[in-house]
């Protein structure tokens, strides 16, 4: 009896987070590879003809199977598969927005090996909710597959992304800058490479690892903290870079080797892009209004699809439009247009426009990145989640709180009375004393998420550190 779509999918027990299909690794045999892919195929055909799907993946070790089951899936619906290879997501969105295709991304970014992912991507960019409830839903015949093997590679992809920047920031503006590349195992870890060289930077290359490493952008681990005060000094660095394992979100250091916060360094890139209007998560920090350099500022739940969704309300509005998240993302939702150049629109959280933006930025105006940091309203961030702790564990301890605001304060040892509460995603709530302190379930691994904010770093952090102790109580 022939498989359906539906049932296969519902019964491997994987769902959409905030970036995409996730779950462990075993959970992606090759049937529920192709059930995702079939479904995906077939609301894109919803929508015109596909003919053609580009594929691509990160380093882990269970993509390189994962993505051979999906072009299989591909091939036995009568699709042309284009595959480009380990690659950075926003190259393979790139690629296929330019050629009017679909794409599929393998990758699980920064969570543990033992997991996976799928990204979906329209010839437009990013899939929307509704798309994701409507391959959810998909109720046709698994197809069969013939052989499960992937394409020959194709470089296309990576040329193109490569010539995105060595264009925009033609002329080499780094040169004479000394930037600290940590390759770890990033997807884009050398065409990285390539264009920091293609813009004049001489370039350190860092603990390059052939075992897969899960950086998290929005809780750097101690021992990642020390690394780069560690090699800003020992390699006299100007700026040092590394993205997560997809390479959409950028992790930067300054001259110090202090790692920058996500949102700051998306602030401080929208400002030298002059960007008109902001779509941000909830949980970025609030200098963003209180610096006064947009005119409009909309806030969402976390995830690229709700940036998006008020990008494109956005963009009816303004000619200069893009979005962030507090993991460093980055999406450009209109294109950039400067004398002769121009920069088209990328909708998908991209790591190398942030970065480069800034290291342009410092070398052009001969200031330090501390400096620029320096240059913006004074409100520190902190987050870090508690791993392992069940989504139900999570989602039941802040409706908890969340009808009882004493009972939370009691639990987390807060003196300070709560002035504001804010349920866009989760529970967060703002303190008499200006502090914020946001938790929410993660949309992609069993996790309890922590972010706060305060008027120092010291305070922010051990913020963070107090309130996960007591919550894993």
């Amino acid at each position: 009896m022939a498989k359906v779509i539906k049932d296969v999918i519902e019964q491997s027990g994987i769902a959409f987070g905030t970036s995409g299909a996730r779950g462990l690794v075993e959970q992606f045999d090759n049937d529920v590879c192709a059930a995702f892919t079939a479904a995906f195929l077939s609301v894109m055909r919803e929508h015109g003809e596909v003919s053609q799907v580009a594929i691509g993946l990160d380093r882990r070790p269970s993509s390189p199977g994962m993505a051979a089951a999906c072009s299989a899936t591909a091939r036995a619906l009568d699709i042309e598969v284009s595959d480009y290879g380990v690659l950075p997501t926003p190259a393979l969105a790139l690629q296929a927005m330019a050629d009017g295709v679909p794409a599929i991304m393998i990758t699980g970014s920064h969570i543990p090996f033992d997991r996976n992912g799928i990204k979906f991507y329209r010839p437009e960019g990013e899939i929307t909710k509704a798309d994701e409830q409507a391959i959810m839903q998909v109720a046709e015949e698994l197809p069969m597959l013939g052989i499960i093997e992937r394409e020959p590679e194709n470089e296309a992809a990576n040329r193109r992304y490569l010539s995105r920047y060595s264009e925009w920031f033609s002329g080499q503006p780094l040169n004479g800058l000394r930037i600290g590349l940590y390759q770890h195992s990033a997807a884009g870890r050398d065409l990285n490479q390539a264009v920091l060289k293609a813009l004049g930077a001489e370039v350190v290359v860092l603990g390059r690892s052939e075992q897969f490493v899960p950086i998290d952008t929005e809780a750097v681990s101690s021992e990642d903290r020390i690394k780069g005060r560690d090699w800003a000094r020992q390699y006299q660095l100007d700026a040092l870079l590394t993205t997560d394992g997809d390479g959409d979100r950028p992790l930067m250091a300054d001259e110090q080797g202090n790692w920058l916060r996500g949102d700051i360094v998306g602030l401080l890139c929208a400002r030298e892009l002059g960007i008109e209007a902001l779509a941000v998560p909830v949980s970025c920090n609030t200098a963003i209004e209180t610096c006064g350099v947009f005119d409009q500022i909309e806030r969402t739940r976390i995830g690229s699809p709700y940036v998006l969704s008020a990008m494109e309300c956005l963009a009816g509005k303004y000619s200069r439009v893009a979005g962030f998240e507090a993991n460093g993302g980055f999406l450009l939702g209109t294109a950039l247009i400067e004398k002769e150049k121009r920069l088209d629109a990328l909708p998908t959280r991209d790591a190398l426009l942030p970065a480069l933006t800034l290291m342009v930025a410092s070398a052009r105006n001969g200031k330090a990145l501390s400096a620029l940091a320096e240059e913006i309203p004074k409100r520190y961030t902190a987050s870090d989640r508690l791993k392992n702790f069940p989504t139900d564990r999570s989602k039941f301890l802040l409706a908890q709180w969340q009808e009882n605001l004493a009972v939370m304060q009691q639990a987390l040892g807060f003196k300070h009375a709560i002035i504001k509460v804010d349920t866009t995603d989760g529970l967060r709530v703002t303190f008499d004393n200006g502090d914020i302190l946001h938790f929410r379930p993660s949309g992609n691994a069993p996790e309890l998420r922590c972010y706060a904010e305060a008027n120092t770093q010291k305070e922010a952090e051990a913020m963070v550190v107090n309130v996960l102790q007591k919550a894993r109580k």
